[in-house]
């Protein structure tokens, strides 16, 4: 602007001197020529002074738009700021309305009311979580006839506690609830759900400048898939409706102390030091082994002695790494697992573990999600929802542990902000580990054992499980999100197969050894409505 205006000064003004310059006037006599000379240079001064208040007026100008144009600037840049610090304002008085303040400690309560339906083609008597390892074969009443309930027993309460000692340091408390736990099944195996029945309680202490995590109570396993970093509250089960969920997935939810340390919130690596419990498989045979050992006892004081408590002295120990690149979330892990028992006047140790890997991508942001998980390894069982068993007994007392493998894959189709649809399958299998001592068949998956019974109603059937495998599809639809809360309305179908190892069975009428290889199917409905006022 100000040059502009500075040229078209400087140009009227040379105009003006050019005109009076090329003037030729007529011939005069010398004082006239003088004295048109001096008139000349007097207005040639003259113009050369209104050209300088006219720069001065072009400078004085300028100056004023300048000064106007940061006046736009900065009132501009003010609005902005004040835009965003009212949106953060804003941000931070819902967020502050959505809890409770006590003692500069902030409460947010969570949870759901839950009605729910269960169809099952083979009776298990089981409430929201199937018993996938003991579907029953045709041998067994039950397995003829259906199964309907209803049961709102789901319903779920949490509530997290979080205060911060400084910026950089942060605790929290958290605990969940629901009502699945009954006496007799309140036991450390897998969901350690004593009455109430708990599901998570737990503290946590975070320090941000060194990137230290501690958790000390009952959580999720560190084998459980996170959808991001290893932080407590990221755990990502299936969306299904089955409380046990699907065979395949790894968890447990049990007593823990756990340390991890992250690099910029990309890189994660966690320990954990874990509850132990063993799960064994009891020949049939076993009172035949030369060897008794003793390796569980009654349940004593503060559990229910009607359960047994297997013999620990050492924990489980997981490590896990895991990273978040940008796109995608992805962990590996390992697991050690110590097995114990006393026989012959001594005790003894025997151990084992597995490995495990995990990811979530996002095939199509923010609208298909898929999950892969699955581990292998020996006396794993306990990490799976099908519950098979860590180990078995060989003749000679020791503890032998079972080689496991399982695998769970899904995708989750988020339609629109009110419907999800999801698809999953899952598969648990263990190997044969047996044992024969003078004709006695010992261990599991024996093909000695008698399957010949297995599919005629009330016949004998030994029926170790081989394999479990099993595909879910199911839909949720949040039907009502406001202020209110939200309700939403789920359906599930899923179909398990349970397929046992071969044994005994009768060819021609003829008993032989690893003809009968009996399966057990499982098809089930559920339904839902959940309410979660917070």
């Amino acid at each position: 602007m100000r040059s502009k205006l500075l040229a078209v000064a400087i140009a009227a003004g040379l105009g003006v001197t050019s005109f009076y310059a090329s003037a030729d006037p007529a011939p005069a006599s010398q004082s006239s020529k003088t004295s048109s000379t001096s008139t000349q240079n007097a207005e040639i001064e003259a113009l050369k002074a209104q050209l300088q208040a006219l720069q001065a007026k072009v400078v004085e100008l300028e100056q004023r738009t300048d000064a106007q144009s940061d006046i736009n600037v900065s009132t501009g840049q003010a609005v902005e700021q004040v835009q965003k610090t009212q949106a953060a304002t804003n941000d931070q008085i819902k967020k502050s309305a959505d809890k409770i303040a006590y003692k500069g400690v902030n409460i947010t309560l969570g949870g759901f009311v839950e009605a729910a339906t269960i169809y099952r083609s083979a009776n298990q008597a089981a409430d929201m979580a199937s018993n996938f390892n003991t579907i029953p074969f045709n041998n067994v009443p039950t397995a003829h006839t259906n199964e309907l309930r209803f049961s709102a027993r789901q319903s779920r309460l949490s509530a997290l506690a979080q205060g911060d000692v400084d910026p950089q340091t942060h605790l929290a408390g958290y605990f969940e609830l629901d009502f699945l736990g009954a006496a007799q099944t309140a036991n450390s195996n897998e969901s350690n759900s004593y009455n109430p029945r708990i599901r998570n309680v737990y503290m946590t202490a975070d320090w941000d400048n060194g990137g230290w995590h501690l958790l000390a109570g009952q959580n999720w396993s560190l084998v459980t898939l996170n959808s991001k970093g290893i932080t407590p509250r990221t755990e990502l089960t299936p969306p299904q409706i089955d409380a046990q969920y699907i065979p395949g997935f790894s968890w447990t939810r049990q007593p823990q102390i756990r340390l991890v340390k992250d690099w910029n919130k990309e890189w994660w690596l966690g320990i954990s030091l874990e509850n132990p419990q063993t799960t064994f498989y009891t020949s049939p045979n076993q009172a035949k082994a030369p060897v008794q050992s003793v390796y569980n006892i009654a349940a004593g004081s503060g559990f229910n002695s009607a359960n047994t408590l297997s013999l620990n002295h050492i924990p489980d120990v997981v490590v896990k790494l895991a990273v978040d690149p940008g796109f995608g979330h992805y962990e590996l892990f390992g697991l050690g697992r110590a097995f114990y028992n006393r026989y012959n006047g001594s005790n003894q140790d025997t151990y084992g573990g597995g490995v495990g890997i995990g990811m979530v991508l996002p095939l199509i942001d923010k609208q298909l999600d898929w999950q892969f998980s699955g581990m292998t390894g020996k006396g794993i069982g306990r990490y799976g929802s099908s519950q098979m068993p860590d180990v078995t007994f060989s003749p000679n007392g020791n503890l032998a542990p079972i080689k496991q493998n399982m695998l769970l894959t899904g995708l989750t189709w988020h339609a629109n902000s009110d419907i999800d649809v999801y698809l999953f399958g899952g598969r648990e299998a263990q190997f044969k580990k047996d044992f024969l001592y003078k004709g006695a068949a010992l261990g599991l998956g024996n093909p000695a054992y008698n399957n010949s019974g297995c599919e005629i109603e009330g016949g004998t059937c030994v029926g170790n499980s081989r394999q479990i495998w099993q595909g879910t599809a199911g839909f949720w639809w949040k039907f009502y999100q406001g202020k209110f809360g939200k309700m939403q309305f789920g359906m599930q179908y899923s179909h398990t197969d349970r397929e046992a190892f071969a044994g005994q069975g009768y060819v021609n009428n003829v008993l032989v050894n690893g003809a009968a290889t009996p399966s057990a199917k499982e098809n089930m409905f559920f339904t839902s409505f959940r309410y979660y006022p917070f």
